[in-house]
């Protein structure tokens, strides 16, 4: 087997290839995965653990989740590569159905053994007598990744209908929806019915994916444009936060009345302006970086498990936080941002990245999802989207447990849409 050395992963990638995309991609995630290991405040008292978050001890912080709240740019990467893949599909005389079904056997097939291990860990824990409230809670971080697969899901599927829309009525395709969501916020936070903003998911998650359609046919070309859209996301972001109800942070809070990203909000939308402009200004630089042998080797090879890295990120650390407790609390005694705690950090993420690379091994080759040919009947995907989504919304949510008992059933959702869309069709 040939060693995958940068000259060869460079000498291997297509020069039609926009190497920022992946970058992007690589950077979000791994953005996301450092800043959820940072804000766990967590530490344990005379053999009590007390958990917390470093947004609700400190308020200097939110302002920095403006920059730290980063899924918009991968949306935005998003709108650029279902673009690409959608119309390459077109062209070759792919329909929706099979397009669709090979891009939920990419996103889903993952998330599978993580739910798998979850669900059983669960029921042996509370077999064995672990307080549900403890299991309700370490569920609840667990599987807080999901809330983002569940909207990313929903959005690809929507994505030959939103590339139809964007390439007939351009930037409408992107405001639209923008004012769609002021308008769901609108009824959300004042006549209610207040789960009304779910909606959404798909009005700002679809415009900022929007944003990567404009991106892949020049339309924000120059750094000129690139500024001028940073500046609106700006300038409706600082307008919503200081005349609307909408809190400074961009990552929900426990005790705050109204969250930006619980249901999601329209300033999120605008943070995805805000965030698009900037890093596309940003392109040129990173372009030439990319161009360079080692920079792309090591995103390349960062991107090829990525996506497990982020969804047992969280469950990782819910079990070293757990274990640390069953050995009387080792590594988790400093006071949350205290001198000690924020020395402390590097180690722990440390730690956490050491422990994760080790599941990935086990679990990493779930990323490596055959190609299927043929055709399939359209209800297969959809169907798969419906279990796929709501599956993992709810126990995004919620988790898999409360007083009552056991949710697993929610858990096994997901799982039916991934045999579902891996599943040959009969000759």
């Amino acid at each position: 087997m040939l060693t995958l050395t940068p000259a060869r992963i460079a000498a291997a990638t297509p020069s039609s290839r926009n190497r920022v995309v992946d970058l992007l991609r690589v950077a979000a995630l791994t953005v996301v995965v450092l800043g959820h290991w940072l804000i766990a405040a967590v530490t344990v008292r005379g053999g009590v653990l007390e958990t917390g978050a470093v947004l609700d001890r400190a308020a200097w912080t939110h302002p920095l989740t403006w920059v730290f709240q980063v899924m918009p740019v991968f949306f935005l990467v998003g709108g650029y590569a279902n673009a690409v893949s959608w119309r390459a599909a077109r062209e070759r005389g792919t329909r929706w159905p099979e397009w669709l079904l090979a891009r939920l056997r990419r996103l889903l097939t993952p998330v599978a053994p993580l739910l798998v291990s979850w669900l059983v860990l669960l029921v042996v824990a509370d077999a064995a007598g672990v307080d549900r409230a403890s299991l309700r809670t370490a569920s609840q971080v667990a599987l807080v990744p999901t809330w983002f697969l569940a909207a990313y899901v929903v959005v690809c599927a929507l994505a030959p209908l939103t590339l139809r829309a964007w390439e007939r009525w351009g930037w409408a395709g992107v405001v639209a929806p923008l004012v769609l969501a002021g308008g769901v916020d609108l009824v959300s936070l004042t006549v209610g019915p207040w789960w009304v903003g779910f909606a959404n998911y798909v009005l700002v998650w679809g415009a900022v994916h929007q944003l990567g359609y404009a991106w892949l046919d020049d339309r924000l070309a120059g750094v000129g444009r690139r500024v001028a859209l940073a500046a609106v996301g700006a300038a409706g972001l600082v307008a919503l936060v200081s005349l609307g109800p909408y809190p400074v942070s961009m990552i929900g809070l426990d005790d705050a009345t109204v969250n930006n990203s619980y249901p999601t909000r329209v300033t999120l939308g605008f943070l995805g302006l805000l965030q698009a402009g900037v890093v596309l200004a940003l392109e040129p630089l990173l372009r030439r970086w990319m161009a360079r042998e080692r920079p792309w080797a090591v995103t390349v090879l960062l991107g090829r498990r990525l996506m497990s890295v982020y969804l047992w990120h969280l469950a990782v650390m819910v079990l070293v936080i757990g274990l640390s407790l069953l050995a009387g609390g080792v590594g988790l005694g400093p006071e949350p941002l205290s001198g000690v705690w924020w020395a402390t950090r590097p180690l722990w993420w440390l730690g956490l990245a050491a422990v994760t690379a080790l599941v990935v091994r086990l679990v990493g080759r779930f990323e490596q999802v055959p190609r299927r040919s043929g055709a399939v009947a359209a209800w297969r995907p959809l169907l798969a989207t419906v279990l796929g989504c709501g599956g993992l919304g709810v126990m995004a949510a919620g988790g898999l447990v409360d007083p009552a008992g056991l949710h697993w059933w929610w858990s096994l959702l997901p799982v039916a849409a991934v045999v579902l869309v891996s599943a040959r069709r009969p000759r």
